[in-house]
């Protein structure tokens, strides 16, 4: 089973080091996409690891000039200290701001399961006014995601919508996929009418047509974001209708939890990354 999931993660992971990870974004810059690089990793209980994680973020942000590529990073809360302490991770996420916008590198905080939100939308609300060059994720499986979305446009904040890759309680989440998928759409319009910059993370026909539709009734500055790998094949229309493109780029070694939580997000991901995979066959 694990040598299945290493063939189809392979596809939308870069590899195991920076210079993979640099590697598939200068591929992606040559193609008029912009990258984002995450190291895979969460939950670390070590200053050890978090230490390590934030000299990786600032190698890569350092590298982008010398490798000729237009990036920014993605972190994850728990990979930089939450799991020990908000003091931690305070103190992580502000070394990384601080060396990363001395190369004006943008950084995406990731959201994480719920039991985080409260934390992550805190942590991103603390930084924003001092580090503009600063975005935040936020899901749209989570029925407190709209009251959240309008605090964070009240305040400016650039913003990644994106469906959620955790499973969560009935309770506070919209389970079925087309209950997802309209609250979705009516997050990102509320983003094309009040929204500032943000990113369009799906990889759902509707949502992009919907998306491309939006745009023409409300002129904004945002960006289409996809996994690496996924949706090859519409990356450059939409790149030559003037939208810009993304590829989100993982590495590390910790691929196998990071792939069966995409597996288990949404069973398209399947038919998906199948198409994908027919489609570099044949170029």
């Amino acid at each position: 089973m694990e040598k299945f999931l290493f063939k189809i993660a392979k596809k939308w992971i870069a590899g195991d080091t920076i210079d993979d990870a640099l590697t598939s974004a200068k591929t992606a810059y040559q193609m008029k996409r912009h990258a984002i690089i995450n190291k895979l990793g969460e939950y670390h209980t070590t200053k050890k690891q978090v230490q390590e994680s934030i000299d990786d973020y600032q190698k890569i942000a350092n590298s982008f000039r010398r490798w000729k590529i237009r990036g920014a990073i993605s972190v994850k809360p728990t990979q930089i200290g939450l799991s020990i302490s908000q003091k931690q991770c305070y103190k992580s996420l502000e070394e990384i701001l601080q060396k990363l916008s001395a190369a004006h590198v943008f950084v995406w905080l990731d959201m994480e399961s719920s039991e985080h939100t409260d934390e992550t939308i805190e942590l991103y609300s603390s930084f924003f006014s001092k580090y503009e060059r600063l975005g935040i994720a936020l899901q749209a499986n989570l029925k407190r995601t709209e009251d959240d979305l309008n605090h964070l446009i009240g305040i400016g904040a650039k913003i990644r919508l994106v469906k959620g890759a955790y499973r969560e309680k009935s309770s506070i989440s919209f389970r079925a996929r087309e209950d997802v998928d309209k609250n979705y759409i009516k997050l990102m319009t509320i983003l094309f009418k009040k929204g500032n910059e943000f990113a369009i993370a799906s990889h759902d026909n509707t949502i992009i047509k919907k998306a491309e539709t939006l745009s023409k009734k409300y002129p904004r500055k945002f960006e289409f974001e996809f996994l690496k790998g996924i949706r090859e094949e519409i990356k450059p229309d939409l790149i030559r209708k003037g939208f810009v493109v993304s590829d989100y780029i993982p590495y590390g070694t910790n691929w196998l939890a990071y792939s069966i939580r995409r597996i288990k997000e949404r069973k398209r991901n399947i038919l998906l990354l199948g198409s994908s995979l027919l489609q570099s066959q044949r170029v």
